[in-house]
Formats: C-alpha cells, structure tokens, sequence
C-alpha cells in the first residue's frame, strides 16, 4: 500500500514563502522608467553608482534612491538590480531591429509614407530612422489630410512606387475615416494604404509616463487640445512657440519603440512593409 493518508511532508518544501508572490528583478538600464513607492517620485534611471540609482522626472529634477529600495514599474513591484555586462550581441535600433553595420543610406525609393504633421515626423524619425535609410524610405508630412484625396490622384502611385499614410484619430465615423475611405474607393486605392492610430494627435502615442502622468488627460473641446495638455502639464502655452518646445520635451523622453503605445508601432511597421514590399 503506498496511499499516504498525511499527505508529503510539509516541512520538506519552502513552506515558510508559500503563496508568496515573487517580485521580479529588472536590470536599471538607463531611461528605465520607474517610481520610488515611498515617496511617489517617478523619472527615468539617468545614472547608476554602486548601491544607488538616480532617477530624472519630467521637469527635469533628479533624486537619487538606494537600489536596494522599493520601486515600481506600472504600478507593480520590481527589485531594481544591475545590468549584465554586454555579452557582445547585435545591436539593436530605436525600433527594436537588428541595426546593421556599416550600411550606407540606400537611394531613396519611389514609394512615400506620409503623416499628417511635422511631429509625427519627427517622431518616426527618431524611432524608425535608422530602418527608413537602410530601406530607403522617405517620409513627408502633409500638414492635415483634408486634401489628401487630391494628393493621392496627383502622386498617381502604382505597384511599382506606393504610398502609406499614417492618419491620426482614424476611429469610425470620424472625418479622418470619410477621407481614408474616399481614397481606398479611388482609381489609386490598390496602391495606397491608410492607416491609423486612435489619438487625438500623436503627443497620446508617447506613454503618458515617460511625462510623469497616469493618464493623458481629457481635455474639453472648448480648449485647444495641444494648449489643453501643456496646461495640464503645467507649461507655458500661449503661442505656438510654447506648444513646439513642450513637444521638444516630450519627444526628448522617447528613447526607443518601448517608450509608444503598440496602437502606433504596429500601423508605423504595416506601412514600411506596405512600401517595401517587392
């Protein structure tokens, strides 16, 4: 009979951790986003010394906290630890591909992507811009798709020379989706892809931690959106020169593809594929 009515013996498991949840170890690599639980601070790890991490909020103040301490990541714990030596392995682009070494800037192609304004240019560039020039790969920004129907008819693309646009606020029912649909219906709508994120502008595709928020903030139709969120911010907003340099500091906290919402990475990489494709 091998039935062991007691059951195992508890004493011969870790019973004293059981049921314990594991907090998971992450390496303090430089602009890691994290928050000091005690005292709420949150930045990105500027710099690592010995036993301590000093992190960097949005506007810019520092503080410096043992790395021992309690720290976390979206809300749930992690024990900060770190970062193993480089074992020699391929570097990686801001848009998490292989980089390539020693890779000369490709002839530009003829096929274009096309985004709405200049900081969605900006910000594909800074993530993607390394994988644009290997591919060859030009974007322009159209400044708004009002007329994009008229811009599409007057490219004239064909298999051989595409075009891909990424559209902010393309949700059912919205402006932005009448005129996606027009294009797709016109005689140039098999070479042509219109794709699009969910935001209102694409400031909400930045994770609202890498500017110490939660969330974006609603803001009331009544109140200009850029205007509204630098407010909330607590910028200055009164002029366009006020709305450009509170882009600047968000953009400056994107470091790599982690730092943007997937609704965004995955329409950026369809339309490079759209345009790449043989």
């Amino acid at each position: 009979m091998n039935d062991d009515r007691y059951g195992t013996d508890v004493l011969a498991s870790d019973w004293k951790n059981a049921g314990r949840k594991t907090v998971p170890q992450v390496e303090a690599v430089r602009d890691l986003v994290v928050e000091d639980a005690a005292s709420g601070f949150c930045g990105a790890v500027t710099r690592l010394e010995g036993q301590f991490v000093e992190l960097e909020d949005y506007f810019g103040k520092k503080r410096v906290f043992p790395i021992t301490g309690s720290f976390l990541i979206d809300g749930e714990p992690v024990a900060l630890v770190h970062a193993k030596k480089d074992g020699g392995g391929r570097a990686r682009t801001a848009s998490g591909s292989f980089a390539v070494d020693d890779q000369k800037a490709r002839i530009a192609r003829a096929s274009r992507i096309f985004v709405e304004g200049r900081h969605d240019a900006e910000l594909v560039e800074k993530v993607w811009g390394d994988d644009l020039r290997v591919e060859g790969v030009v974007v322009e920004y159209l400044e708004g798709v009002d007329d994009l129907d008229a811009i599409v008819r007057e490219f004239a693309p064909d298999r051989s020379r595409r075009i891909g646009v990424l559209v902010d606020h393309l949700v059912p029912g919205s402006k932005e989706s009448r005129i996606a649909d027009a294009v797709k219906r016109g005689p140039y709508g098999a070479h042509v892809l219109v794709v699009g994120h969910p935001y209102i502008d694409v400031w909400q595709a930045v994770k609202p931690a890498r500017v110490g928020l939660e969330a974006w903030p609603s803001i009331p139709r009544s109140i200009e959106w850029k205007k509204g969120i630098c407010a909330a911010l607590g910028l200055p907003h009164e002029t366009q020169a006020d709305t450009a340099r509170a882009w600047k500091r968000i953009l400056g906290t994107v470091r790599s593809f982690a730092d943007l919402e997937p609704e965004l990475l995955g329409r950026v990489e369809q339309l490079i594929d759209f345009v790449t494709e043989p």
